[in-house]
Formats: structure tokens, C-alpha cells, sequence
């Protein structure tokens, strides 16, 4: 029985795994919307979610704290700039999981869309030559 394990390992070490979720949850800020697998994604969303609280409370206290989790200052920026007053009214679920249709070519994992709620596609335009 599993009961009380907290979280999945992803086949890593804890160094690489945490490594690999501050990069999972700094592209997610800074595209508004990752394609990983599902596991992935299910571990993702609790670290972007408390992100996303540190940026509401919006104090040099809190954005210290969100810089010892991301990577790079331009997302921390964005973070508290822009998510933060577009989920201000929002009590928490500021991120969905869309499972995708087809598994992974190579290994058949399920792989799944990590976004933000109020995330709006927008499909790129083409080319006209």
C-alpha cells in the first residue's frame, strides 16, 4: 500500500527531480502553457500553484522566496507583475491539466498540457510569402 507517500520520484534522484520542476514551473510562467507527461505535470502544478500565492502576497519577503525557486528574473517578474493581479480574486486552482489524446511516440508515456486557467490560445499566424 502507498499510503502517506507524498509525491512521485520520476525515476530521479532529488537534485535532478527538483531541478527539473524550478525548469518545468519557469517555462510554464514564462509561455503560459507546457506540454510534459502527465506525471510530470501532476507535480508541476503544486509548485506553480505556490508560486502563484507568494506573488498574490506580492512583498519582498515573498518575492525572495520565489527567486530560490526560479530560475530566471524576467519570469519572477512576470510572476508578480501579470499572474499575480490576473488570479487576485482567484482563492487557488490557478492551474488545469489537459490529458492529451495520444501517448508518447517513443516510450508511451500519457503525456498531458500543464496551463493557466485564463490561458487563451491564440494559434500563430503564417507566413505569407
Amino acid at each position: 500500500m502507498r499510503h502517506r507517500k507524498g509525491y512521485r520520484k520520476l525515476g530521479r534522484d532529488s537534485a535532478h527531480r527538483m531541478a527539473l520542476l524550478r525548469n518545468l514551473v519557469t517555462s510554464l510562467i514564462e509561455n503560459e502553457r507546457v506540454v510534459t507527461t502527465l506525471a510530470k505535470a501532476k507535480e508541476a502544478r503544486k509548485f506553480a500553484d505556490r508560486m502563484v500565492e507568494l506573488a498574490k502576497k506580492g512583498n519582498l519577503h515573498h518575492r525572495r522566496l520565489a527567486y530560490r525557486f526560479i530560475y530566471k528574473k524576467e519570469a519572477v517578474r512576470k510572476l508578480f507583475d501579470l499572474l499575480a493581479n490576473r488570479f487576485q480574486d482567484r482563492e487557488g486552482g490557478y492551474t488545469r491539466i489537459l490529458k492529451l489524446p495520444k501517448n508518447r511516440k517513443g516510450d508511451g508515456a500519457e503525456m498531458a498540457i500543464l496551463e493557466f486557467v485564463d490561458y487563451e490560445f491564440k494559434p500563430k499566424e503564417k507566413k505569407k510569402e
